[in-house]
């Protein structure tokens, strides 16, 4: 449910009319080159479009407004080979709504100290080109990335890589339709917050259900749709044939299609759900929800809308990338000096995305929700580096707050038959904690190990909201200081402009 192929990022390229046409046809040649080599890329999901060369004030206010009416196009690439004079940018910048990335490179590597002579000089000045542009960047108050490097530079190509990804999420939030089946869990404070803001903000748009709207769509599905499914969870995970023929595991497939069916009615791509509202449901969703999960739709328990949009937008970005993204809750703590770490779980719904091996399918009592024993897949978390996300919302903005963890081996935990992750936040347990509980960060998080904090980075400022960063560097003082101006830059940003 998350295709990339039609999606594209312009590579413009700024000069002018004083070098003359031979210098132009250079620089076209050379931006082709260089976009070409990008779009030919394999960590790009997204082509990579050459745009002829911009010289004038009219040819750049027509290829951002191009840009903006482009449903295909999720952003612009942009390189001042010479010397493009920044007032030219003044009108088609100021009307620009798509990501900016300036890529601050030239197309030569070396310096060629034998045969440089003025005509190499004129054409190659994009170590001046690009200050030019990066001024009017600044002096308009832009948000937009610069990546310095050569074009043939792995670590300059990921880097943009990166936010080609994060722009493909800026993209697709625009029209993200979020599915509520039931409220937010009673008296619960984080998981609440302004959906009108956050349409305003972020394009979110949230739609709430009675959960007897989600039971009609459970209710018509039909029984070859549950044997297609009941078939596919054989082949797909580890499991009895007690489990595969009991009425448990019929129900589950039930819950899955007619879920299912009634997101792709309504061209949704996040919902959520809550166990204190499952009025007509024999269990709690928990196998269709990581089902679900895995095809790429995002997930919030207990109503939490925001880190279902969260956990979708952390997919898109994750797309065709190693690793997982799940929907995640810090559960209970190891507070072993020697070693301390976070056991990550929920009740039942983590994504399978994430697992290290074959998930096992199975059906355990839930002492919670007043429902019949829910089916579930059980597995542990593939080890390494992740992130965990948290989205809130402060009232006067709304806060990305990333703590990057160490997924490390989980022991056997024979009477917790649930999905689990064992992490070690960074720096350690008890910075990365207080740093959290400083910043005001959730208990439900997007949890990935396809996608670092870069991304999520990238993907903040493209939204224009706060970001924070908890990591091995993280001081709490230091931390604690960002806070405290952060709260005035947002109070006055308005303003600034």
């Amino acid at each position: 449910m998350i295709n990339l192929s039609n999606k594209e990022v312009w590579f413009i390229t700024g000069s002018q009319h004083l070098y003359g046409p031979e210098t132009l046809r250079h620089v076209a040649e050379d931006s082709m080159v260089i976009s070409e080599s990008l779009c030919n890329s394999a960590r790009f999901p997204v082509r990579i479009i050459f745009k002829p060369v911009l010289t004038t004030p009219e040819s750049i206010y027509e290829i951002c407004a191009n840009a903006n009416n482009n449903n295909n196009c999720i952003g612009l690439i942009a390189w001042m080979h010479t010397f493009s004079p920044a007032k030219m940018w003044i009108k088609g910048l100021s009307v620009l709504n798509k990501p900016l990335l300036h890529f601050h490179t030239q197309m030569n590597r070396d310096i060629p100290w034998d045969t440089i002579d003025m005509d190499f000089m004129n054409l190659n000045q994009s170590a001046h080109g690009d200050r030019e542009f990066g001024f009017i960047g600044s002096r308009m108050r832009m948000g937009r990335k610069v990546v310095v490097g050569h074009w043939q530079d792995e670590e300059a190509v990921d880097r943009i890589a990166v936010w080609v990804r994060a722009a493909t999420a800026f993209n697709d939030v625009h029209d993200m339709k979020i599915a509520r089946f039931g409220d937010n869990m009673r008296d619960v404070a984080v998981t609440e917050g302004n959906k009108v803001s956050a349409q305003i903000r972020m394009g979110y748009s949230v739609y709430g259900y009675g959960i007897g709207d989600l039971v009609a769509s459970v209710n018509s599905v039909t029984d070859y749709e549950v044997n297609s499914l009941l078939e596919e969870y054989v082949v797909s995970y580890e499991l009895t044939r007690e489990v595969a023929g009991s009425a448990t595991l019929r129900d589950a497939a039930q819950i899955e299609a007619g879920m299912d069916k009634f997101l792709k009615a309504g061209n949704y791509k996040a919902f959520t759900t809550t166990f204190e509202d499952l009025h007509g449901l024999k269990q709690l969703p928990g196998l269709a929800v990581q089902r679900l999960m895995e095809k790429g739709y995002g997930f919030g328990a207990e109503g939490d809308w925001k880190t279902a949009a969260l956990v979708r937008s952390m997919k898109v970005m994750a797309s065709g990338l190693p690793g997982g993204t799940s929907f995640m809750e810090d559960y209970t703590y190891h507070l072993d000096p020697s070693g301390m770490s976070v056991l990550g779980a929920h009740m039942l719904e983590v994504c399978p995305s994430i697992s290290a091996d074959k998930p096992y399918l199975e059906v355990h009592p839930l002492s919670i929700g007043g429902k019949a024993d829910p089916a579930r897949l059980v597995f542990k978390s593939a080890t390494g580096k992740a992130v965990n996300a948290s989205l809130i919302d402060l009232g006067n903005r709304f806060r990305m707050i990333v703590n990057k963890v160490n997924v490390i081996d989980c022991p056997d935990m024979p009477n917790l038959p649930v999905a689990s992750v064992l992490w070690q936040p960074m720096p350690d347990l008890k910075t990365g904690a207080a740093a959290w509980i400083m910043a005001g960060g959730a208990h439900h998080t997007g949890f990935s190990t396809a996608v670092s904090a870069e991304y999520i980075e990238d993907f903040s400022a493209m939204m224009g909201i706060e970001y924070l960063l908890i990591d091995e560097n993280c001081d709490l003082t230091s931390f604690q200081k960002e806070i405290r101006w952060n709260e005035i830059y947002y109070h006055l940003n308005e303003g600034i402009k």
